[in-house]
C-alpha cells in the first residue's frame, strides 16, 4: 500500500469521525473514488444515500429502528402470507364462497397471492442471472435471515413459492402409451443452465436469495411501480458493497441496509422505470436526448456523424442511463464509477456526462465506423479504464462552469 493511498485512507477516517459529518467534504474526497479498506465504502455510500443522518451520534438507535421496521416488512410481507396460504391448504373454514383460489374480485387474498408469485417469478429469473461471471451471489450468506429460515416454519416462504409456481408452469406432453412427460418449457429451450434451481440445503441461502427477497419486499411497499426488470442490476452492487463489508456488524445487517439504501435510489431514479412518463421532463426520453444535447454542444462534428448514420440516443444510452453503467463494466469498475455518482449532488447529471464523455473517448473510430461497427461500439463499449472515463466526464463538468 502506498503512502499516498494510506494517507487518503487516513482523510476518510479523519472525515467519518466528526461527531456531524461534514458532506461537503466527504463528497470532495469520495468523488475520487472510495477507499474498500476498513468498510469506509460501504459507510460513505449510506451517507451519500441519505440513509445515515449527518449526525453520527444518532446512528446507533437510527439502525436499530430501521432494520426493525424492515423485520416487520419481512413478518407481514413474506411470513404472513406463507402462514395464510399453510392455513388456506388445511383448514376448511378459509376456503369460503368470499375467498377461494377462483374468486374474482380484486381484493381478495388469493387473487393478490397469485399476482405477487407473477412478479416473485419476474424477480427470480432476474436474480438468479446476477452476474454470472461471478461467483459470489451464488455462494452462501454467513448471515442467513434467521427469521425466513428457522427450522421450525412450516410455511411457504419465498422459495417454496418459486419452486411451487415453477412446478405447476411446468408443461407436460403426453405421448401415445399414455406415460407423461414433463419437462420445464426454459429447460426445454436452454434458456437456464442446468443448475438454474438447485438450492443450497436447508438453513442456507445464496446472495442471490436475499437480493430476491430485498426486491420483493420493495415491489409489494411500492405497488404502482412493483418489479421492473433491471432493479436487480441496482441492487447488486449496493449489497456487494455492503455484504463484503470487513466489519461484520455492518456485514450481518447487508440485507436491510441494502433495503433503504435502494428505496433511496429508486426515489431518485424511479422516473426511468415508469412507461407512463417517458416523454415527461422527469422521464427517460429527456435524459437520453439531454446525452445528446451535451454532446451536440461539446463535439458538433461526432453528434452530427451519429445523426447522419440515424443512431438514435435510445439505442444504448436508454440501458447505460436507467441502470447507472451497470451493465457496460465489470463490477469493481461498476463500484467505482457508483462512488464518484454517489458522491455528486447532482448525480443523475453527472451520469450524462460519463455517458458523454463515453462517447467522444471512442470518437475516432464512431467517425470512421458504419452504422453496424458503431452499433456493436456502443452496446459493447469498448473502454475498460473507468479512472479515463471519469477523468474525461469531470473535464466537461469543469469546461461547462467555467
Amino acid at each position: 500500500m502506498s503512502t499516498a493511498y494510506r494517507n487518503r485512507i487516513q482523510e476518510f477516517k479523519a472525515a467519518l469521525s466528526e461527531e456531524t459529518i461534514n458532506l461537503s467534504t466527504l463528497r470532495e474526497l469520495c468523488f475520487n473514488g472510495i477507499p474498500f479498506e476498513g468498510g469506509i465504502r460501504s459507510l460513505c455510500w449510506k451517507i451519500l444515500l441519505n440513509y445515515l443522518p449527518l449526525d453520527q451520534t444518532l446512528w446507533e438507535s437510527f439502525l436499530k429502528k430501521q432494520r426493525e421496521v424492515y423485520s416487520q416488512f419481512l413478518r407481514e410481507m413474506i411470513i404472513q402470507p406463507g402462514l395464510a396460504k399453510a392455513n388456506m391448504g388445511l383448514s376448511r373454514e378459509d376456503v369460503t364462497l368470499e375467498d377461494h383460489p377462483l374468486n374474482p374480485n380484486p381484493d381478495s387474498r388469493w387473487n393478490t397471492y397469485f399476482k405477487d408469485n407473477e412478479i416473485l417469478l419476474q424477480i427470480d429469473k432476474d436474480v438468479r442471472r446476477l452476474y454470472p461471471d461471478m461467483a459470489f451471489f451464488q455462494r452462501p450468506t454467513e448471515y442467513p435471515c434467521q427469521l425466513i429460515l428457522d427450522p421450525q416454519n412450516d410455511y411457504e416462504t419465498l422459495r417454496t413459492r418459486v419452486e411451487q409456481t415453477t412446478l405447476k408452469a411446468q408443461t407436460v406432453n403426453r405421448n401415445r402409451s399414455g406415460v407423461t412427460n414433463v419437462s420445464s418449457p426454459g429447460k426445454s429451450l436452454h434458456l437456464y443452465p442446468s443448475n438454474e434451481y438447485e438450492v443450497l440445503p436447508a438453513g442456507s441461502e445464496a446472495h442471490w436469495e436475499v437480493v430476491e427477497r430485498i426486491l420483493f419486499i420493495y415491489a409489494k411497499l411500492n405497488p404502482g411501480l412493483a418489479y421492473v426488470q433491471g432493479m436487480n442490476e441496482l441492487v447488486g452492487p449496493v449489497y456487494y458493497t455492503f455484504a463484503t463489508d470487513p466489519n461484520s456488524q455492518w456485514k450481518e445487517h447487508a440485507e436491510a441496509d441494502t433495503f433503504f439504501c435502494f428505496t433511496s435510489l429508486m426515489s431518485e431514479n424511479r422516473d426511468n422505470f415508469i412507461k407512463s412518463l417517458d416523454d415527461s421532463q422527469c422521464g427517460i426520453t429527456y435524459k437520453m436526448e439531454s446525452v445528446y444535447a451535451m454532446l451536440r454542444d461539446k463535439d458538433p462534428q461526432l453528434h452530427h456523424r451519429l445523426e447522419e448514420q440515424n443512431i438514435k440516443p435510445q439505442y444504448f444510452t436508454f440501458r447505460w442511463l436507467t441502470l447507472l453503467l451497470s451493465q457496460e463494466f465489470l463490477l469493481p469498475d461498476v463500484i467505482r464509477i457508483w462512488d464518484t455518482l454517489f458522491s455528486d449532488k447532482d448525480r443523475f447529471h453527472f451520469l450524462v456526462l460519463v455517458c458523454c464523455a463515453m462517447l467522444i473517448l471512442i470518437r475516432d473510430s464512431l467517425l470512421s465506423g458504419d452504422f453496424t461497427v458503431n452499433m456493436r461500439s456502443l452496446q459493447d463499449y469498448p473502454i475498460s479504464d473507468v479512472h479515463l472515463i471519469l477523468t474525461k466526464a469531470k473535464d466537461l463538468q469543469d469546461n461547462s462552469s467555467s
